[in-house]
C-alpha cells in the first residue's frame, strides 16, 4: 500500500512538472493544430523513446514555432507473428523525453480506436504499389508497409505540418513514405535525419531491448564490417 503511494506521487509530481501537452483524440490533434500558429513540426515515433528519437524531436522543437509527436504503437503495421503485444510501452517516460527536448504537445491516443474508427481491420488503407511491397524487407513483411503509410498518412491530415522528420535507420521506410509523400501530394516537408548510434556504433531502436547480453555485444560488428567496405570502396579497393 505504502509502495503504491509513492508511485502514485511520485507520477504526479512528474506530470506537474511537465510543459508538454499531452493529447488523447484526433478532436484533440485538429483543435491543437487549429490554434498552433507559425510553423509546425511533427515526429510520429512508436514510443519506447531513445536518444534517436529526441534528436529528432530537437530538431522539430528547433526548427519550428510549434512542435508535435505522436506516441502510438501501429497494430497495422504488426503481422499475426510479429511482437505487437511484446512492443515495449513507457509512456511517462516518453513524455519526459519529449518535454526535455522542448516539445509543444504528444498524440498519444488511448486506443487504436481513435485513429481506426472502423476498428483495426476495417476502413480505407493505404495500399503501396506492386513494386515496394517487393522489396527487400517488405518481401518478409506483408502488410507492414501498407501500415505505416496508413498510419503516417492519418498522422499528416490530422496535424497537417510543414516538417516531418524521421531517422534514417529506417532507410526502406523512409523511401517508401518519401514516395507517398510526393505521389499523394502532402504538403510541407518530409526530412530525414541521421541515424543515431551508440558508442561501439549499433543503431540506437527501441527493439534493442530485446538482446541479450551476448547479442548485444554481436550486434556492433555488423556496422563495423559495413563501415570497413565502404572505407575499403571509397578507397578504390574493388
Amino acid at each position: 500500500m505504502h509502495r503504491l503511494l509513492r508511485h502514485t506521487t511520485r507520477r504526479i509530481a512528474q506530470q506537474q512538472r511537465r510543459t508538454i501537452t499531452v493529447l488523447r483524440t484526433a478532436d484533440d490533434v485538429r483543435a491543437w493544430r487549429s490554434k498552433a500558429s507559425g510553423t509546425v513540426g511533427l515526429v510520429p515515433t512508436m514510443g519506447a523513446l531513445h536518444e534517436g528519437h529526441a534528436a529528432l524531436a530537437q530538431r522539430a522543437a528547433a526548427e519550428n514555432d510549434c512542435s508535435l509527436a505522436s506516441v502510438f504503437v501501429n497494430p497495422t503495421q504488426f503481422a499475426p507473428t510479429d511482437d505487437l503485444d511484446q512492443y515495449p510501452r513507457a509512456l511517462e517516460r516518453d513524455l519526459e523525453t519529449l518535454d526535455r527536448a522542448g516539445v509543444d504537445a504528444c498524440f498519444a491516443p488511448r486506443t487504436p480506436d481513435e485513429l481506426y474508427a472502423e476498428g483495426v481491420d476495417g476502413g480505407f488503407r493505404v495500399i503501396p504499389p506492386a513494386d515496394v511491397e517487393t522489396r527487400a524487407e517488405a518481401s518478409a513483411r506483408p502488410g507492414h508497409f501498407a501500415g505505416v503509410c496508413t498510419v503516417v498518412a492519418k498522422l499528416w491530415n490530422l496535424a497537417r505540418p510543414d516538417r516531418s522528420y524521421f531517422g534514417q535507420k529506417d532507410a526502406l521506410q523512409c523511401a517508401v513514405l518519401r514516395r507517398l509523400h510526393a505521389d499523394l501530394c502532402f504538403p510541407g516537408e518530409m526530412i530525414v535525419c541521421d541515424t543515431q548510434r551508440a558508442d561501439d556504433g549499433l543503431a540506437l531502436s527501441s527493439r534493442n531491448a530485446y538482446l541479450s547480453e551476448a547479442e548485444r555485444r554481436a550486434a556492433p560488428v555488423v556496422y563495423a564490417a559495413l563501415a570497413r567496405a565502404e572505407a575499403a570502396w571509397r578507397g578504390g579497393e574493388a
